[in-house]
């Protein structure tokens, strides 16, 4: 006798493993990204107004250097002497020649601080820098920092 055989066909099935590793791995990807590309705001530090202000694109991997009214110079949430602040601007333009820095420096900075500290950007090889300052909208609306 002779005995037809059903073969079963499987069914082409998609691993769920892999694609949900790689989904996570960029949801954390992302997630880590968007924390570095945020605007470092120094809630200690009052920009001084200007009439002509306008709020910049924020470019990638550029650099904020606070400078509280004391003269203490916080990048990174860290404070930094001229000196440290000049070797770690220094090691920057070495690798990144055309580095972008933001001096944010409060309002009641002694000019002499600053001149200091534009001239510890300028020593090291930086000389894409700004000067940020906030406009009269952020004045009324009550937030001054930014």
């Amino acid at each position: 006798m002779h005995f037809a055989v059903k073969r079963r066909t499987r069914v082409p099935t998609l691993s769920m493993t892999s694609m949900l590793d790689v989904i996570f791995l960029l949801l954390f990807y992302f997630a880590a990204m968007s924390i570095q590309s945020q605007w470092e705001y120094d809630m200690q530090v009052t920009l001084p107004q200007s009439k002509t202000a306008e709020t910049p694109q924020r470019l990638p991997g550029e650099l904020v250097v606070n400078v509280h009214r004391d003269g203490e110079v916080v990048v990174n949430n860290m404070s930094l002497s001229l000196d440290d602040l000049a070797g770690r601007l220094r090691r920057i333009s070495e690798i990144f020649p055309d580095q972008t820095v933001v001096v944010r420096a409060d309002r009641d900075t002694s000019y002499e601080t600053l001149v200091k500290v534009i001239d510890t950007c300028r020593g090291a090889g930086v000389w894409n820098f700004s000067l940020a300052s906030s406009g009269p909208e952020a004045e009324r609306k009550g937030n001054p920092a930014k």
